[in-house]
């Protein structure tokens, strides 16, 4: 099956012990949720062909291609600054990402607003971003830089500044990254360049990094969604539908805990 162009490949520059899968609490399950994560990257939908489109997946079985120890990967901590939305929101997308990819670039100006409008403003959806830098120093370096405009509450914004049109092909070098933190209204500028560099700032993109590795991406953009893996820049009905699959199922779930589920059913019986 012909590989999507939106899913863009590579070789990390790490060693390749640290890229193997890692079963999060092993078991057959989680094996299996791995394995499959993987094989949907080296099939995901090429678009030059509408007929193989995800969308349809999603559709058909909203169950299927759901793992739910992947799910628990979701950090849902309210002082997470690399997140937006409610940490209870029902949904949450995971999105493992690099500043130098094309394909990032074009989810974050062409998708994520529409979904931040429709589902995080109103509380179903929540996004936890994933620094997975994986062309080389630049994307480090922009990874690092990042997250310490995150630690003066202006992640989001230098993630626009990043991934405006054109901004890539400008580099990420020292100076570049500086006027990014400007633009995106960080205001100490010192800091941030000593946050850059701080060992936390390295700690904090490993994490990152060996998390998207132990699953076994090897592709930006790469997302989950309540467990559900998503390869690549899909078209936006292929999120949209995997986010109100997953809600339902939250919903329904919560129906079930509650009671609401029999009554609802009860009375559909009669």
């Amino acid at each position: 099956m012909p590989k999507s162009p939106s899913a863009r490949k590579t070789t990390p520059a790490r060693k390749s012990s640290s890229r193997k899968p890692v079963l999060y609490g092993a078991g057959v399950v989680l094996a299996a949720a791995l394995l499959g994560y993987v094989s949907y990257q080296a099939t995901a939908p090429d678009h030059s062909d509408p007929s193989s489109s995800s969308v349809a997946d999603v559709a058909a079985d909203p169950d299927e291609g759901v793992y739910p120890e992947l799910a628990k990967l979701a950090r849902r901590d309210a002082g997470d600054k690399l997140a937006q939305g409610r940490a209870d929101a029902p949904v949450v997308l995971i999105e493992y990402a690099d500043f130098k990819c094309g394909y990032c670039g074009k989810f974050a100006r062409d998708t994520e607003p529409a979904l931040v409008k429709k589902y995080v403003d109103n509380g179903t959806l929540r996004i936890e971003w994933r620094n997975f830098p994986i062309f080389g120093a630049e994307s480090e370096a922009a990874a690092r830089a990042a997250w310490a405009a995150g630690q003066q509450n202006r992640f989001w914004q230098f993630h626009a500044a990043a991934y405006a049109e054109g901004a890539k092909e400008k580099g990420f070098g020292k100076d570049r990254l500086k006027a990014l933190a400007r633009e995106a209204g960080v205001a100490d500028l010192d800091r941030f360049a000593r946050d850059a560099d701080s060992s936390e700032a390295s700690a904090a993109v490993g994490k990152d990094q060996e998390q998207g590795y132990g699953i076994g991406a090897t592709s930006t953009p790469s997302f989950l969604i309540n467990g559900r893996p998503i390869a690549g820049a899909q078209p936006a009905e292929t999120f949209t539908r995997a986010i109100e699959a997953a809600a339902e199922k939250a919903r329904n779930t919560e129906d079930a805990k509650s009671g609401r589920g029999g009554k609802n059913a009860e009375g559909a019986a009669k």
